[in-house]
């Protein structure tokens, strides 16, 4: 993937400008998709959708990465079991951890000295750290890179809208009335930028009772469809509550979940 233009004619200028924003990418890396996760508010479960979405990758053999663009709220070291990874460096390039299945990762947390250590940086630092993400760590071969991005509109997703070069974005949300006008903040941020929407995932839109099977909708009825046809946005799916993915996700060990309804979203997302 080249970020150099060899248009000379003016009707393509717009999109030459955008691309000369895009970071270049490291000179040992080639990553055929680029693939975002983005919510209009933080507390949807965006960054076990995206470990979810990565580990679906891996099974189907893809050679699969994470960045944790959430540079101060990281928690995608934890979830695949790399939290206190000792990062290689050869002075010019990071060697990004792997996880047990084989899933690139870099997050904050694994350049920091304890875990805990809080990352009290301003917008121009946090928005350069998902930069050197992309260009300084030697990620390989790579078939889909999943970017878990901080949540809102801000300067850093910004960031990652304008450096990277995201194929496509997905939303997380939840079952909440305000998620309409949410939900809508990230769609108009998308089309401003020319990022094509693959689609929109309800989270923590029911528990299943354990006895029966029957869905309980703890928040409320869900309001995604008619958010997803005012947008015209595909539906992924409505993913439930589970105890078991989060202590799953709280072990490092995500990689070992399976259930029926993840069936059922990995058909949602074989068209990546």
């Amino acid at each position: 993937m080249s970020n150099e233009c060899n248009h000379d004619c003016g009707s393509c200028q717009e999109e030459c400008d955008e691309r000369s924003f895009l970071a270049p990418m490291n000179a040992h890396s080639q990553i055929k998709k680029v693939i975002g996760v983005v919510s209009g508010k933080g507390g949807v479960g965006k960054s076990s959708i995206t470990s979810l979405l990565a580990v679906l990758k891996q099974r189907e053999g893809k050679s699969v990465a994470v960045l944790d663009g959430d540079i101060t709220g990281p928690s995608i070291g934890t979830t695949f079991g790399v939290e206190g990874t000792q990062l290689y460096s050869n002075g010019q390039e990071i060697i990004p951890a792997v996880s047990q299945g084989g899933i690139k990762i870099i997050s904050t947390n694994l350049l920091l000295d304890r875990p805990e250590d809080p990352v009290v940086w301003r917008g121009p630092i946090l928005a350069g750290m998902i930069k050197q993400f992309w260009t300084d760590v030697r990620w390989g071969e790579v078939d889909y890179m999943f970017v878990d991005m901080p949540p809102g509109t801000g300067d850093v997703p910004l960031t990652v809208f304008q450096s990277l070069p995201l194929d496509g974005i997905v939303i997380v949300t939840s079952p909440q009335e305000l998620v309409g006008m949410i939900v809508g903040k990230a769609v108009n941020m998308a089309k401003q930028m020319n990022i094509p929407i693959l689609g929109i995932v309800e989270n923590m839109s029911y528990v299943a009772c354990p006895d029966c099977g029957r869905k309980i909708f703890v928040f409320g009825k869900s309001h995604l469809e008619e958010v997803a046809q005012k947008y015209d946005l595909n539906i992924l799916g409505h993913l439930p509550l589970d105890s078991e993915l989060a202590q799953l996700c709280d072990m490092g060990s995500i990689e070992n979940y399976s259930s029926n309804w993840l069936d059922e979203f990995n058909e949602k997302i074989k068209e990546f």
